[in-house]
């Protein structure tokens, strides 16, 4: 009988996608998301583990090289980032997507509306959610052509998303940013937030896609990826730039089906095979 080397183990990873509450879709096609990054894991050699949100991350993370994450809500407490900070300087790698840099909503006072808390979590991803504008049609530019996340990507490339207005937290490299004046958001739409630490010192450069290092590991977060069926809609309308009458796509997966989006997930499942743990 022929025993497998150590040379051969395969690469372990653990995969966390869900909403919050415990079971719901946040708006999100879930299982879509969930299938398309178990094929990408499966197709690059690796023994995943699923889970809905970071309960038993620390269980979760033992032996595991590659940590990917698609939430809509969930999020690791203090001390669970705690856990992931110390994995993560063993020589894990994280690969965040899309609503990772979310997590807790708070109501407004005298409002109906919602404010983004900025959280741990938050400081150990590197990046920290303020708000979206509609569904909408934009650019996204590639800011470090010698990366490997972005290896393979033409300068530029054009996605319908939802464009995340993304504070970058602490010492980061850019990887991927896009171009806005103003948060183009009609009144009373999303969250609501006190300044727009989102832009760039030129006043419309935003980062989209960065990694932090972190010890011998890192991580990395890349904010498309917006995905709903007609059961998981949430969005109540689409920037004229999408639909002329701002209708939603009842079922829309938007950056999964092009190809710069599928190089991302496909040089992730690479980059994260150079993981130290």
């Amino acid at each position: 009988m022929d025993l497998i080397g150590e040379d051969d183990m395969p690469n372990r990873a653990h995969l966390i996608t869900g909403g919050y509450p415990v079971g719901s879709t946040a708006g999100h096609d879930m299982d879509y998301a969930r299938i398309e990054l178990l094929r990408r894991l499966y197709a690059s050699g690796y023994q995943t583990t699923v889970a809905n949100d970071f309960t038993d991350i620390g269980p979760r993370l033992a032996g595991v090289d590659f940590l990917v994450t698609y939430v809509a809500g969930p999020y690791p407490d203090d001390e669970q980032s705690r856990i992931v900070d110390d994995w993560l300087a063993e020589g894990g790698r994280w690969f965040a997507l899309h609503g990772t840099s979310g997590g807790r909503a708070k109501r407004v006072d005298g409002s109906r509306r919602r404010k983004m808390v900025r959280l741990a979590h938050h400081d150990l991803l590197g990046a920290f959610f303020l708000n979206h504008p509609p569904v909408r049609r934009f650019d996204v530019a590639v800011e470090a052509n010698d990366h490997p996340l972005v290896n393979g990507l033409p300068q530029t490339f054009a996605v319908t998303d939802e464009l995340y207005l993304i504070e970058p937290v602490g010492e980061s490299r850019v990887l991927l940013t896009t171009e806005l004046a103003e948060d183009p958001s009609p009144e009373g739409f999303g969250f609501v937030y006190d300044e727009d630490t989102s832009v760039g010192a030129d006043g419309k450069t935003r980062v989209l896609g960065l990694e932090r290092q972190v010890g011998d590991g890192a991580v990395a977060y890349v904010a498309l990826g917006h995905c709903h069926s007609p059961a998981t809609n949430a969005q109540p309308f689409v920037d004229r730039n999408v639909d002329a009458e701002g209708k939603t796509p009842l079922r829309f997966r938007g950056a999964w089906e092009t190809p710069e989006f599928g190089q991302i997930l496909d040089n992730a499942m690479g980059w994260g095979q150079s993981a130290a743990a």
